[in-house]
């Protein structure tokens, strides 16, 4: 297994220091894989994609053009 080191904000440093009975790491690992599970999941569902970036920025305007008219 390899290390990493993270850097986290003070405040959190102190909450984390606080429960030294919780195996932090873990969490962070446990995080770390849903958060890549997600992102692989998302390549596997677009590498078959023909949309362009052009496309996509379409699509994304009309629904957000859509969203904005909807809720205002």
């Amino acid at each position: 297994m390899v290390n990493i080191t993270l850097s986290i904000p003070n405040e959190l440093h102190k909450l984390v220091k606080k429960h030294s009975e919780i195996k932090w790491s873990e969490i962070a690992r446990r995080a770390m894989w849903i958060e890549a599970r997600k992102l692989d999941l998302m390549d596997n569902l677009t590498s078959k994609s023909k949309l362009t970036e052009k496309d996509i920025e379409e699509l994304d305007h009309k629904i957000k053009a859509g969203l904005l008219k909807r809720y205002s």
